[in-house]
């Protein structure tokens, strides 16, 4: 398979703490940078696919349960941050 060259921009963004455990748990799990897992959710579900597999879903899961990380789904776009 040949690879697509791109150019990456640094960006800023923020994102919900416990969320970013659970990205970075499962970034280190796949043996991807945070970017890669991003850009890989990011392009499945552009074509609504599924990112990931029942094995990878149960790690997150878990991964959840100890960063603590309750949000799901049905949590988007209705979180409200925190004034302190």
């Amino acid at each position: 398979m040949s690879r697509t060259v791109i150019k990456r921009t640094q960006t800023g963004v923020r994102i919900e703490s416990s969320l970013l455990k659970v990205l970075k748990g499962l970034a280190e799990y796949t043996d991807l940078t945070l970017g890669d897992l991003l850009e890989g959710i990011v392009l499945h579900a552009f074509e609504g696919k599924a990112p990931f597999s029942a094995e990878t879903q149960t790690v997150i899961t878990k991964l959840k349960s100890v960063y603590g990380c309750e949000l799901s789904a049905s949590d988007s776009h209705q979180l409200v941050e925190s004034e302190t």
